[in-house]
C-alpha cells in the first residue's frame, strides 16, 4: 500500500522511537483487554513482532518507522470499529505480504488459514491487469470478492484508508488529490453502506480538506466562530425536552452534535446558499436505555413528546424503526421548528441502535438476536456475489455499477404477495423485474404499480407494490441499459444482448469465410483482425455482426486491392501503450512534459482542450487528463467528474498549472439571485461592461414573485478577475447570491 505519512517534521532518536512503538502496542492491548481469551495475548505478540521485524527497515514519507501504520490501523479496528482479536492480528499483518519477504504460507503456518485468507484479501494486486482499466478498480474488485466470504476484509481496508487520510499531509499535492478522490468516490460511500457513519463522515471531511482546501477552512472557521452561539441555542432547545423525558421516567442522554463540514458544504452547493443560511448545522440526538422488547415503543413515545413541544415538518419524518436499512441502521429522524423559527433535526434511537449506527457491521456480531438484520446483510452480500460472478466487463464499469447498485440509499418495494425487496434509489420497474429473477427481467414488457399500468422506465418509490407483466416474445434491447440502475439488471441485459449479437454474428462468419476464399485468402485470425481494423470496428464479433446485418459491403475490398497489399501483410501497428499503465502515449503529450505542463504563452507546445463539464479558467486549480485519441483535456479539481477520473484513472492524470497570460479570454458563467427592483439589470450590466470592462456573451434574467434569477455568460482572463466581479456584484444593493456555474455547460 502507499506509504502515507504523519505531519512533519520528524526528528525522534532511536530510543524515543522504540518507546513510541511500545506505547502504541500497549494502547492496542488495553483496547482489546475485554475481548482477550486465553492464548490471544501470545498471538497478538507474535503478530506484532512478525510485523515489526518485517517492516524494520521501512520508513513512511514523514520519516517515522513504518510499523506505526499497522499499529494505528489495528487500533482503529479495535477502538473505532469494535473488531476483535483476529481482525486486529490481520490489521497488524496487512502490509507484510505485499511489502516484505513474508509469504501467505508463513502467515498461515504461524496463525491460521482464516487469518491468511483475510490478509490475502488485503494484499494489493502487484502485477498490471488490463492497461485500459484502473488498477485501483481492479484491486477494489478483488477486495469485494473476499468481502463476500468475510466482511472483515472491507472493515480493515476502511481502517487502513482512514489512517492514510489522517496522515496525508506529507504527500505530494497530486498524490493527495488522487487519494482523496478515491476516498470520496468509493471508500466513504462504502463506509456509509457498512454502517460506519462516524468513519464515513471523517473520510469525507478529510478528503474535502485536500480537494476543496479554501472552502474547508472557511466552513471550519465559521463553525468555530458560531460554536458558543450554537451551544446556547442547543441548551435552550433541549431544556423543555429534558424535563418531559425526566417526568416520563426514561433513562436517556440528549445532546447536540454539529454536522460535518462536508455535509454543510454539500448543502451550500446544492441549494446555492451561504453558510449563514444552512439551517441544520447540528442535529439533536436522544439515546434511550431501553430493554429490547420496549425499544420501538419507547422511541415512538419520545417522538410524541418532542412533537408535542415543537411542530414537526411532516415530510421530514424518517422511520427506520419499522424498516431498518440493509446495513442495520435503526432510528427515528424528524425535523421540528425550534425557538427563533429555526428548523432542527432530531434523531431518536436506543443504546443498541446507537452502537450499530457507530460501529456498523461489527456491532451486529455482538447482538446475535438481531437475526432479521443479519439476514439483510446476507442478502446484500448475496447480491454482490451474483454480480461478481457474472460481471465480465472492465473493472471501471464494474466500479460504477457497484456504486449505483450497492452504495446508494435504498427504497423498499413490495411484490403482489407482500414480500419486501430492497432496491437503490432511482430504480425502475425493470430493475424490480430483474431483482425477482433474470428470466422475468428479460421478458418484462411493463408493470402495474399499485394496480396502475406503467412503462418499464417508471421510477419506483418506497412503499410501491409492483406486479411485473411479461411476454415470451420480449427481448432486451440497447435502450434498456439507460433505464436500469442496478448492477444485476445491467449485467444480465449485457449478457442477453451479447448472446443475441453472437447468434446474428454467426451468419456473418459464414459470409466472410466465403468472401475470403473467393479472394484466395486464408480464413484465419490474422486476416479477420486486418479486416476489423480496416472497418474501424472494436472486435471481430462487431465485424461479423455488421456483415450479417448488411451494414458492411465486402465488395469494396476488391477496389482497395486489400488482398495483395494488406491481407497478407503484417498486422498494422497498434497505438503504443505504456505497460506500467501510464496511459496511452501520443505526440501531443510527450512523457518528458508529463511532470509539469504550463499553459498560456507555452500553450503552442502542447495540444489541449478545456473540459466542457467544468469550463476551467486561468487561476482555477486544474489537472490534465490524457484521453486516448483526444490528447489532453483540462478539468478543474472540483469538477463534478474529477473524483471519478482521479479515482479510476489516476495513471492518466497529468500535473498542470497556468502561466500568466492576459491576452486570452475564457468563457465562464455566473448565476445571480436577488430582489426584483427597477434598474437592477442596468446596475449589473453597468458594473460588468462599464466599470470592469468585461465582455458579456449572453444574459438571461427571469423575474418571479418579487425575486429575479439571472444567468450571465462572460469572457474573463483568469479566476482573479472572476472573483473580483463576484465580490463587486455581491456588494450591489438587493443582490442575494452570486455563484459561478459549476455543473452546467456555459
Amino acid at each position: 500500500m502507499e506509504t502515507i505519512a504523519a505531519i512533519p517534521p520528524y526528528n525522534l532518536t532511536e530510543d524515543q522511537e522504540k518507546k513510541l512503538i511500545l506505547r502504541e502496542y500497549r494502547a492496542l492491548l488495553r483496547s482489546l483487554k475485554p475481548k482477550l481469551k486465553p492464548g490471544d495475548k501470545e498471538l497478538l505478540r507474535s503478530a506484532f513482532e512478525l510485523a515489526a521485524e518485517a517492516h524494520k527497515t521501512m520508513r513512511r514519507k514523514s520519516g517515522e518507522p513504518y510499523i506505526l501504520h499497522p499499529l494505528a490501523v489495528a487500533r482503529i479496528c479495535s477502538e473505532e470499529i469494535g473488531l476483535g482479536v483476529r481482525s486486529t492480528i490481520c490489521a497488524l499483518l496487512h502490509d507484510t505480504v505485499e511489502d516484505t519477504d513474508i509469504t501467505l504460507e508463513d502467515v498461515e503456518r504461524e496463525f491460521s488459514g482464516e487469518i491468511a485468507r483475510i490478509v490475502d484479501g488485503l494484499t494489493k494486486i502487484s502485477n498490471v491487469i488490463d492497461v485500459n482499466a484502473s488498477r485501483q478498480a481492479e484491486n477494489f474488485k478483488k477486495i469485494l470478492l473476499t468481502l463476500t466470504d468475510d466482511p472483515r476484509v472491507i472493515l480493515i481496508k476502511l481502517a487502513d484508508r482512514l489512517h492514510n487520510m489522517r496522515t496525508l499531509d506529507s504527500m505530494r499535492r497530486e498524490k493527495q488529490l488522487k487519494i482523496s478522490s478515491e476516498t470520496v468516490y468509493v471508500y466513504a460511500p462504502l463506509a456509509h453502506r457498512m454502517g460506519l457513519y462516524n468513519i464515513k463522515t471523517e473520510l469525507e471531511d478529510l478528503a474535502m480538506k485536500y480537494l476543496e482546501p479554501e472552502e474547508y477552512r472557511e466552513i471550519a472557521r465559521k463553525l468555530s466562530e458560531t460554536k458558543r452561539e450554537r451551544s446556547r441555542y442547543i441548551n435552550e432547545f433541549i431544556k423543555p425536552l429534558k424535563d418531559k423525558l425526566d417526568k416520563g421516567d426514561f433513562q436517556f442522554e440528549i445532546y447536540g452534535r454539529p454536522k460535518s463540514i462536508h455535509s454543510i458544504w454539500n448543502k451550500m452547493r446544492k441549494k446555492g446558499v451561504a453558510f449563514e443560511e444552512v439551517y441544520d448545522l447540528f442535529a439533536i440526538r436522544v439515546i434511550l436505555d431501553s430493554p429490547p422488547e420496549k425499544e420501538k415503543e419507547d422511541c415512538w413515545k419520545v417522538y410524541s413528546m418532542i412533537t408535542d413541544e415543537y411542530n414537526p415538518s411532516p415530510e421530514r419524518l424518517r422511520d427506520w424503526l419499522s424498516n431498518p436499512k440493509s446495513n442495520g441502521y435503526e432510528a427515528l429522524h424528524t425535523t421540528v421548528m425550534g425557538p427563533q423559527g429555526k428548523w432542527v433535526e432530531v434523531q431518536i434511537r436506543t443504546k443498541r441502535m446507537n452502537e450499530i449506527a457507530e460501529k456498523g457491521l461489527a456491532a451486529h456480531w455482538k447482538y446475535k438476536e438481531g437475526a432479521a438484520d443479519e439476514s439483510r446483510f446476507d442478502k446484500w452480500f448475496q447480491q454482490i456475489r451474483e454480480v461478481l460472478n457474472t460481471h465480465d466487463n472492465d473493472s471501471v464499469d464494474f466500479l460504477q455499477d457497484f456504486k449505483t447498485s450497492f452504495l446508494a440509499e435504498e427504497i423498499y418495494v413490495y411484490t403482489p404477495k407482500g414480500d419486501v425487496k430492497m432496491l437503490p434509489v432511482g430504480s425502475t420497474a425493470l430493475d424490480f423485474a430483474f431483482a425477482i429473477h433474470s428470466a422475468i427481467g428479460v421478458q418484462c414488457i411493463g408493470a402495474k404499480i399499485n394496480h396502475k399500468l406503467v412503462p418499464l422506465s417508471h421510477k419506483l418509490r418506497s412503499g410501491d407494490q409492483v406486479e411485473i407483466i411479461t411476454s415470451g416474445k420480449q427481448k432486451p434491447n440497447e435502450d434498456w441499459l439507460n433505464i436500469v440502475v442496478t448492477a444485476k439488471a445491467r449485467s444480465k441485459i449485457k449478457d442477453s444482448l451479447k448472446e443475441e449479437k453472437r447468434k446474428i454474428a454467426d451468419e456473418g462468419k459464414y459470409i466472410v469465410q466465403r468472401k475470403l476464399e473467393h479472394f484466395g485468402a486464408a480464413y484465419n485470425q490474422h486476416n479477420i483482425d486486418v479486416l476489423t481494423a480496416y472497418y474501424k470496428l472494436n472486435s471481430s464479433l462487431d465485424f461479423f455482426y455488421q456483415v450479417s446485418v448488411r451494414n458492411l459491403d465486402l465488395k469494396e475490398l476488391n477496389e482497395f486491392n486489400l488482398l495483395g497489399d494488406r491481407l497478407e501483410a503484417p498486422r498494422p501497428p497498434k497505438p503504443v501503450v505504456d505497460p506500467k499503465g501510464e496511459g496511452s502515449t501520443s505526440q501531443a503529450v510527450p512523457r518528458k512534459d508529463a511532470e509539469l505542463i504550463i499553459f498560456g504563452e507555452s500553450s503552442d507546445r502542447i495540444v489541449y482542450t478545456l473540459a466542457n463539464c467544468c469550463k476551467p479558467i486561468p487561476g482555477d486549480d486544474v489537472f490534465g487528463f490524457v484521453s486516448v485519441g483526444k490528447g489532453l483535456t483540462i478539468h478543474r479539481t472540483n469538477c463534478p467528474n474529477a473524483a471519478k477520473l482521479m479515482a479510476n484513472y489516476g495513471h492518466r492524470v497529468v500535473k498542470t498549472k497556468w502561466a500568466k497570460n492576459k491576452e486570452i479570454s475564457f468563457l465562464t458563467g455566473i448565476r445571480i439571485i436577488g430582489m426584483d427592483d427597477v434598474g437592477v439589470v442596468n446596475k449589473i450590466t453597468n458594473l460588468i461592461s462599464g466599470e470592469l470592462r468585461i465582455n458579456i456573451n449572453a444574459i438571461t434574467i427571469e423575474a418571479k414573485e418579487g425575486l429575479f434569477e439571472g444567468n450571465i455568460k462572460i469572457y474573463v482572463h483568469d479566476k482573479e478577475e472572476l472573483d473580483e466581479l463576484v465580490q463587486r456584484l455581491k456588494q450591489l444593493r438587493g443582490i442575494h447570491s452570486v455563484i459561478r456555474f459549476d455543473t452546467e455547460s456555459v
